[in-house]
C-alpha cells in the first residue's frame, strides 16, 4: 500500500491520516494481530508531526477499531458484533417521537478536570478543565435513565445555558455547533451503589450501558456521553433500512 499524505491538499492533515490508518488496518497482515509501524516511523514517513499522527490514533482507539498498549505497540481491535443505525436523536427528540413527555428529575453542572482517555478523545490536555452535565431524565411517572455528558471546550459552553432545553438543538442556536455525526457503543453492565441510587434499582441490578461519542461538521469530537438506563422500563431500539 502507498502510504502518503497530499500536503498541497485543502483537506487537514490528521483527516488525511485517519483515512490512510482506515485503509492500512484493512490489509489481512493488521488484522492478524500484525503491529502497526510506531508513531516516530510512521509521523515520519508522512512527514507530519506525532501530534498530528496522535490524533488520528486516538479516533480509531476510541472507536475501538485500534487498541494501544504502553511499551508494546499498536495493532487492529478484535472484532466486535455491532448494530448501525442510520438516524439518531437527542433524548428529547427520541421520547417526542415515542409521544412520551420528558421530566428532567436532577440537572448539575460543573467543571471538571478530564481524565487521560477522555483528554486523548478531545485531543487536549489533562489541566484544562471542560463541563461536566449530569442529568436524571425520563417520563412523567419515575426516572429511567442518567446522563453524564462531557463537552470539548471549543464549543464555548458556560454553564450558564439552558440544559432543559433539547442538547443538539441548544448547542446549534446558542454556539452555531451541529452535531452530524454520532458513533455509539451499546452494552450490559450491573449498576455500581451510585447508578442504583439514581435510578432507584438494586445495587447490582442489570442496566443498559451505552457510550456515544458526538462529533461535529469537522469530524471533530464535541461531547461524550455516558447514559445509564434502567433495563425495566427502557428498550433501546436499533432501526437500519436496507439500501438497494
Amino acid at each position: 500500500m502507498n502510504i502518503s499524505i497530499d500536503h498541497k491538499s485543502h483537506i487537514p492533515l490528521h483527516i488525511q491520516a485517519e483515512l490512510l490508518l482506515r485503509e492500512l488496518i484493512k490489509d489481512p497482515a493488521y488484522q492478524a494481530g500484525k503491529l502497526l509501524p510506531n508513531e516516530v516511523d510512521l509521523a515520519k514517513k508522512l512527514a507530519i508531526s506525532r501530534t498530528t499522527l496522535r490524533q488520528a490514533l486516538n479516533k480509531l482507539v476510541y472507536e475501538e477499531l485500534l487498541v494501544r498498549k504502553k511499551g508494546y505497540g499498536t495493532k487492529v481491535a478484535p472484532s466486535k458484533i455491532s448494530s448501525k443505525s442510520m438516524n439518531w436523536l437527542s433524548f428529547s427528540q427520541e421520547m417526542k417521537a415515542r409521544g412520551v413527555p420528558v421530566k428532567n428529575y436532577e440537572l448539575h453542572v460543573s467543571w471538571v478536570y478530564p481524565d487521560e482517555q477522555i483528554a486523548n478523545l478531545f485531543d487536549i490536555k489533562t489541566d484544562k478543565k471542560i463541563l461536566k452535565l449530569e442529568r436524571l431524565r425520563g417520563g412523567a411517572d419515575s426516572a429511567f435513565v442518567y446522563f453524564i455528558s462531557y463537552f470539548h471546550p471549543r464549543i464555548g459552553l458556560t454553564g450558564e445555558e439552558d440544559f432543559k432545553l433539547p442538547l443538539y438543538e441548544m448547542l446549534e442556536t446558542e454556539h452555531s455547533v451541529i452535531a452530524n455525526l454520532s458513533k455509539e457503543e451499546i452494552s450490559a453492565i450491573t449498576a455500581n451503589k451510585f447508578i442504583a441510587g439514581k435510578l432507584e434499582v438494586e445495587t447490582g441490578s442489570p442496566i443498559l450501558f451505552r457510550k456515544r461519542f458526538v462529533y461535529d461538521q469537522g469530524d471533530r469530537a464535541m461531547e461524550y456521553n455516558l447514559g445509564y438506563y434502567n433495563a425495566e422500563s427502557f428498550i433501546y431500539t436499533v432501526e437500519s433500512r436496507r439500501n438497494h
